[in-house]
């Protein structure tokens, strides 16, 4: 009894907090709204619900935040009823890859205090990985929604500052039914925070990893792709290939951007560079051939293609400390990985993968001029989504 009115009082002064907190927030977020172009639909949509209605009642809700994320649960949507289907997600890129499945029940997730008004009953609401929202999973679940955790992780790095905010996470897992973690380690802290229920089942990135939806004609050169890059990598990786290139003069590199946002900087980058030494480039949305020394690939949705042809891949992400990729849509074909030591967000992934060479940014070239020493990578085990889908079948 104790516990529940403890619960009823937190949150009580919680949704006051975000209350307050979004109506200071307003003039900013109206501001960056007008300035930042990949908010214009997102901003609205979350902090002021232009053109974002609730989602129909009692359907099977997932809630996920990024691009990535959100093509990981493909399998979990393609074993369920389109028609119970309810998706939401806080991103630009996450909103085109949920909308992609379920067009007419995808929304942008609101601003929690938004939410008292938006939630209607569901019978499972099933959220991705660190989408930590309290209101969320309280308010979904006590208008009767089963709550799932899946692909739960919590990296060497994030723990210490969970568990500074221990008081928050106990109250966020009381609304939680059951998680399903990525690891044995991950398990262990998130029960730590108070999460129940919790089962080991393994990264759902790797229960259905994305196929080649085409063929690209492999140029007869040593292919090399720059995958996921962000800030501050592109820079490194185009020094190593310099490099390369003084020993296998046509060697070739694709740079893929992670980011939209950022391939118009990243094209003026590898432009410089190219004019510079003296290479050929192209950007890949007005030339698919790859008959240039750098193909900047300023288009979503190529990257398992152009695995598919890649000798060796450069996997950004870790290069900086933002945690890494997955490397399972590129070790499916064997290819060669490289990758940074900053991939504390795909540990799982990585231990599940043999052949992955970790390098220091300083090391990269030497690595990428012995590239005949590295081998092949090869996937040691797939993940099993069933007793997800179990869980969710038994309230259907």
């Amino acid at each position: 009894m104790q516990r529940i009115i403890l619960d009823k009082l937190f949150f009580i002064l919680y949704g006051a907090v975000m209350v307050v907190v979004y109506l200071i927030a307003l003039p900013f977020l109206l501001f960056i709204s007008k300035r930042k172009s990949k908010y214009r639909v997102s901003i609205p949509a979350r902090f002021f619900l232009k053109k974002n209605p609730p989602l129909e009642a009692d359907g099977i809700w997932f809630h996920s935040c990024s691009f990535g994320e959100a093509r990981a649960i493909y399998p979990l949507l393609d074993a369920l009823p389109t028609k119970l289907l309810r998706l939401s997600t806080t991103t630009q890129t996450g909103y085109e890859a949920i909308a992609s499945k379920q067009s007419e029940q995808s929304r942008y997730l609101p601003f929690e205090p938004l939410l008292f008004g938006w939630i209607k009953p569901q019978k499972v609401l099933v959220v991705m990985e660190a989408e930590f929202w309290y209101l969320l999973f309280a308010l979904a679940h006590q208008r009767g929604a089963k709550t799932l955790l899946i692909n739960a992780r919590m990296s060497d790095r994030s723990f210490p500052k969970y568990q500074r905010m221990a008081w928050l996470y106990r109250r966020i897992f009381y609304h939680i039914d059951e998680v399903y973690a990525q690891s044995a380690l991950d398990k262990e802290r998130l029960e730590a925070l108070g999460a129940k229920s919790v089962q080991v089942i393994g990264n759902i990135k790797l229960a259905n990893i994305a196929t080649a939806s085409k063929h690209l004609s492999k140029p007869k050169a040593l292919l090399v792709c720059a995958a996921s890059t962000h800030e501050g990598e592109e820079q490194i990786i185009l020094d190593a290939f310099a490099s390369l290139k003084q020993e296998e003069p046509d060697a070739r590199l694709l740079v893929v951007p992670r980011h939209p946002e950022r391939f118009t900087k990243v094209t003026e980058m590898v432009k410089a560079f190219a004019k510079e030494h003296h290479y050929r480039w192209h950007n890949y949305s007005e030339n698919e051939a790859f008959n240039a020394d750098i193909v900047v690939v300023d288009v979503l949705g190529e990257l398992v293609n152009l695995y598919a042809i890649a000798d060796i891949v450069i996997l950004g992400g870790a290069f900086v400390p933002v945690g890494g990729h997955n490397a399972a849509e590129a070790a499916q074909f064997g290819c060669k990985i490289i990758s940074g030591e900053h991939y504390f967000n795909q540990r799982d992934i990585f231990g599940m993968i043999e052949g992955i060479a970790i390098v220091t940014p300083s090391n990269l070239s030497r690595r990428l001029q012995q590239h005949a020493q590295l081998i092949p990578t090869r996937i040691r085990q797939r993940t099993d989504i069933q007793p997800i889908l179990e869980s969710i079948q038994r309230e259907i």
